[in-house]
């Protein structure tokens, strides 16, 4: 059998041939790429050459790029494009991959060599990058157990075997309960207050289904977020609201609170088998937080900054639901978004669903690359030769200012049945540089769950999908803009309270006037948003911000309260969620419902005691941004100096150093609680 995999990519800049592979492909791939691997870490370990930063730790680092290539398509397609054939190779091959990486890391033969280096480094005239990456190299085996005796190593391969397992099928418990739902509507009435557009999604939605005179709404973000804005009948809120509170919850094989204590406790034994008080301090030594005192002091900040605002932004929902309902009406979650929608149209005669027809997806699209022509002078072109893993996704080259290929960009924008909620940028290839000096460049994606197109519209986003792509297309810029020698220093990989930083301040222009002018236009008539239309965005871009501060850290201490931890839990999921975070709590809390058991990113997707970092991230985009309101927000030097002291270092160095050498001085939370109204 002839596998796409082990032959070289015959594709425009060897991007993935996704139209060859088949599901047969991966497992002898996976079997063929740990195989090289071995051979290569076995040459490393047995050269009679005395160890040097060449023949150990670069030899280890350009390791296992077969392997790297085939478990990225798997993972990737994992999350954006899966079946349950997909699913059965992966959950196959975690154990054995998991094993794999552990006797890497865990060979004693391999760890002398790097070790014999790390201690000759002060020798070794080494530049800083190549300094940095023996650093990382030695640490990472540090990290991952190198030090233990033999019965905690065996300890050690136990647990992140089990881990490995686990975070797989909590994602697909995840996909499946979201999959598995829906609400079907057969009554003219029980749409009441839909927007038409929501109206006319459900109705295509249920056409996919194969269902006939009824409207179909789903937990995805698309569906769910509109009904839950715009739906007249409490009801039906209620009972959406509970369906997507209660996912992972059910006496069903796709429940997670068990799986949610194994998590939590192995991720503390783990920690603690190295050394670490908790599983929080193992991951913040890395963090430019470092510690678990200094995340809970900016959650105690920001908590003391907000909450008095926040709780007068609650005060005002409830003010006007019972002016509505009446004076006894109690709001209850369900009802929350309802009501300040209705409060904001009301304060600023802003409608999300009348900006729809301004917001039409191929000319935002236009608006966002055309941002970074305008800031970095790149230019994206649609190449239908790159092959792609689904007909939505669009492919395109980028070029650099100097009409040099610079990366590939997929993007994908659309949910189905195959692809997990959220949005998020990943990589099929990240950029480093060849030995001969020639620059490999990345192959990044951005995908998305926004509004779909219908039989009649195209696709029309609301402001806030909008904001979001414009987040992730500053993940891709990072990764695109990547110009480091080595791999895994390349683009995102960077602290993880720092990997916000690129694609947070994005978010900055969604509300400036002169970005939205340049694609703002109505799909029908091509007339621009209009001018006072703009300054109510402006103008209502603080609406309950304080609320959405005060649920972004309702989650960064939900987060610590699960890592932070000692002792093994054998509690109640239920009961141990709502006391951490029950300071940040301005409405009733539901005894069934459960953030923990779907709360992906602190579970399975890599935000384990990191959840803090999109605030962290927040005080430094909101200081960074401030320099492009100053010197105006198209400003070319202030883009240059962005790119070159941020988006292409990756992790050649510490965050902080680069960020200061953006900036000029360290950040501080002033720019965030002026930008917010707080201060």
């Amino acid at each position: 059998m002839t596998n796409p995999f082990l032959e070289k990519y015959n594709t425009p800049h060897q991007t993935v041939p996704f139209h060859l592979i088949k599901l047969e492909h991966y497992e002898p791939a996976i079997r063929e790429g740990m195989r090289r691997e071995d051979e290569e870490i076995a040459a490393i370990i047995h050269s009679e050459e005395e160890p040097t930063f060449e023949n150990t730790i670069l030899a280890l680092a350009n390791s296992g790029e077969l392997l790297e290539r085939v478990t990225t398509v798997l993972f990737n397609l994992m999350s954006s494009e899966t079946c349950d054939d997909l699913e059965a190779i992966a959950e196959k091959m975690m154990p054995e991959l998991s094993k794999h990486r552990n006797n890497i890391s865990l060979n004693p033969d391999l760890f002398k060599r790097v070790k014999q280096v790390y201690e000759q480094r002060k020798e070794l005239s080494l530049s800083p990058e190549e300094l940095r990456l023996l650093e990382k190299s030695y640490d990472g085996f540090i990290r991952n157990g190198a030090n233990l005796n033999e019965k905690n190593k065996e300890a050690f391969r136990k647990i992140s075997t089990e881990l490995s397992t686990l975070t797989l099928r909590f994602s697909q418990n995840h996909l499946k309960e979201t999959n598995n739902y829906e609400l079907v509507l057969t009554q003219k009435e029980e749409l009441d207050g839909l927007p038409e557009s929501a109206i006319e999604a459900a109705a295509h939605t249920a056409k996919e289904k194969g269902k006939e005179n009824c409207w179909v709404f789903t937990l995805q973000a698309p569906s769910y977020v509109p009904f839950m804005k715009y739906s007249k009948c409490r009801k039906l809120r209620q009972e959406l609201y509970m369906a997507y509170n209660t996912q992972c919850t059910h006496p069903n094989e796709q429940n997670n609170l068990d799986i949610v204590t194994q998590l939590v406790n192995l991720r503390m034994e783990l920690a603690q088998l190295l050394g670490y008080k908790n599983y929080a301090d193992y991951i913040l030594r890395k963090r430019m937080a470092e510690n678990s005192e200094k995340v809970y002091h900016l959650l105690d900040d920001l908590l003391d900054a907000y909450t008095p605002t926040a709780q007068k932004e609650v005060e005002e929902v409830t003010v006007l639901a019972q002016q509505t309902e009446g004076k006894d009406f109690q709001l209850m979650p369900w009802d929350f978004s309802y009501f300040s929608e209705k409060l904001k149209t009301q304060k600023y005669q802003l409608d999300e669903e009348a900006l729809r027809p301004y917001f039409e997806l191929s000319k935002v699209k236009e608006g966002v690359f055309g941002l970074a022509t305008k800031l970095y002078g790149i230019t994206f072109h649609l190449n239908r030769d790159i092959p792609v893993y689904h007909p939505d996704v669009d492919a395109y080259e980028v070029l650099d200012t100097d009409g040099s290929y610079l990366a590939v960009l997929y993007t994908d924008f659309h949910p189905r049945e195959g692809k997990r909620s959220g949005a998020w940028m990943t990589s099929y290839k990240e950029q480093w540089i060849e030995a001969n000096g020639t620059d490999s460049r990345p192959h990044v994606s951005v995908t998305m769950n926004f509004t779909k197109p219908t039989t009649d519209k195209p696709a029309l986003l609301t402001f806030s999908e909008v904001t979001t792509f414009l987040h992730e297309f500053g993940h891709a810029l990072h990764g695109m803009f990547a110009r480091t020698r080595f791999q895994c220093m390349s683009g995102t990989n960077v602290y993880w309270d720092f990997v916000e930083l690129p694609s947070q301040i994005m978010e900055n222009f969604a509300t400036e006037k002169e970005f939205l002018n340049t694609f703002a236009r109505h799909y029908q008539t091509g007339e621009c948003l209009p001018d006072e239309w703009i300054q109510r965005i402006v103008d209502a871009a603080n609406f309950n911000v304080a609320y959405a501060c005060l649920r972004q850290v309702s989650f960064g201490l939900l987060d610590m309260a699960w890592y932070t931890r000692t002792e093994p839990f054998s509690g109640n999921v239920f009961t141990y969620e709502k006391e951490a975070w029950k300071r940040t709590v301005l409405l009733p809390q539901i005894d069934s419902t459960c953030m923990t058991v779907q709360f992906g990113h602190i579970m399975s997707g890599g935000y384990s005691a990191g959840y803090y970092s999109y605030k962290w991230a927040e005080v430094l985009d909101a200081d960074a941004f401030s320099v492009f309101k100053e010197k105006g927000i198209f400003n070319k030097e202030v883009a240059s100096s962005f790119r070159t002291n941020i988006l292409s270092k990756g992790g050649t160095e510490h965050p902080m150093i680069l960020y200061k050498r953006f900036r000029g001085q360290e950040p501080t939370i002033d720019a965030l609680l002026k930008r917010n109204g707080i201060k």
